[in-house]
């Protein structure tokens, strides 16, 4: 089974778009969580990743968004969250506040969260990848670790993974923002069966987000730091 893995899309249609073209043949997507925040298009990333019934965690900013309260988000981030709120209908409001924290796919194989299994809130670095995450995650989420072959998680915004007894760990990068250098969209493929990740990019025009971050009377710099990968 392979699974094509997306995480921190952001808002950013375009990038959504070159992902989804430039996916090779896979079995089922899922995504890592923050389909919303930061970029002008909130509704069409919803739609597009409802439309393809596209197992998904809640993000922070999902979060933020779903219930209004951005406690502790700059004004970047509170600027996108607030540019959400009002573009999104009640239906795709409702659909990120029911997201869950935690989740399987792939029949109970491949678990999945934002940030870490035990908070979805924490930055997990890639100094903490291990096995010993895919066994929190088993534990979280009551199922036998022996059944899990991965863990993918997002939050950091940067590509990574990892190969452990016990399961890969996966972070796939961000698909609308990647704070990596590299500012190409992030997106990766995990074939559950063989534990094998391979990590991929694809260019998009950031100049044409960051013109529509304008016209959307959004902060420059949500635009801007596209262009650096930051």
């Amino acid at each position: 089974m392979r699974l094509g893995l997306l995480s921190d899309v952001h808002g950013n249609r375009i990038a959504l778009e070159a992902v989804l073209d430039d996916m090779p043949p896979v079995d089922g997507l899922v995504c890592a969580g923050d389909v919303v925040g930061y970029n002008p298009w909130p509704a069409e990333c919803v739609a597009a990743l409802r439309e393809r019934s596209v197992p998904t965690v809640q993000g922070n900013h999902d979060r933020a968004v779903a219930t209004g309260s951005a406690t502790g988000f700059n004004p970047m981030a509170l600027a996108g969250v607030e540019h959400a709120r009002t573009s999104l209908d009640e239906n795709a409001l409702a659909w990120l506040g029911g997201l869950p924290e935690r989740r399987t796919v792939a029949d109970g194989r491949v678990a999945v969260v934002h940030g870490h299994p035990d908070d979805p809130d924490h930055y997990t670095r890639r100094r903490e990848f291990s096995g010993g995450l895919v066994a929190r995650a088993a534990d979280r989420l009551g199922v036998d670790e022996g059944d899990l072959d991965a863990l993918v998680l997002g939050h950091t915004h940067v590509q990574h993974h990892g190969v452990f007894p016990e399961g890969a760990v996966v972070n796939p990068g961000s698909v609308g923002q990647p704070r990596d250098g590299d500012p190409r969209a992030a997106y990766a493929v995990l074939d559950v069966d063989a534990r094998e990740v391979e990590e991929r990019r694809v260019e998009y025009d950031t100049d044409a987000v960051a013109d529509a971050v304008a016209d959307a009377g959004l902060p420059e710099r949500i635009g801007s730091r596209l262009a650096e990968g930051r």
